[in-house]
């Protein structure tokens, strides 16, 4: 197992970390990036965030609305729905716990 799995980790954590990015207010797909990516996550490219907006929000975990701006092209801004909030909630009680039995295993096993 010599691959970097942190790629893989992310993809299954990232519509958390989406709805987790839209508890403050609105945002849109390249600040949402920018958010992420600021706290360690890297690039994101669109390839990878919009399909997940596109399914969180069929989902109804986030609202989109269109907005034309006066320069350049128009923005989709997105909002965490209650159900969002919901499922935010419980998923994260959920990934923290698995994250906290992750560790517990690794420090048993000497890695710090």
């Amino acid at each position: 197992m010599s691959a970097d799995r942190r790629a893989s980790w992310f993809k299954g954590v990232l519509d958390l970390l989406v709805l987790a990015s839209l508890t403050d207010g609105e945002s849109y797909g390249y600040e949402i990036a920018k958010q992420l990516g600021a706290a360690g996550f890297g690039q994101i490219k669109g390839g990878t965030l919009y399909p997940v907006l596109n399914r969180l929000e069929e989902a109804g975990l986030v609202a989109a609305e269109f907005r034309a701006t006066e320069k350049g092209p128009g923005r989709r801004y997105y909002t965490l729905t209650s159900e969002g909030r919901e499922v935010l909630s419980s998923q994260g009680e959920l990934w923290l716990a698995f994250d906290g039995s992750v560790r517990e295993v690794l420090a048993k096993a000497g890695v710090r």
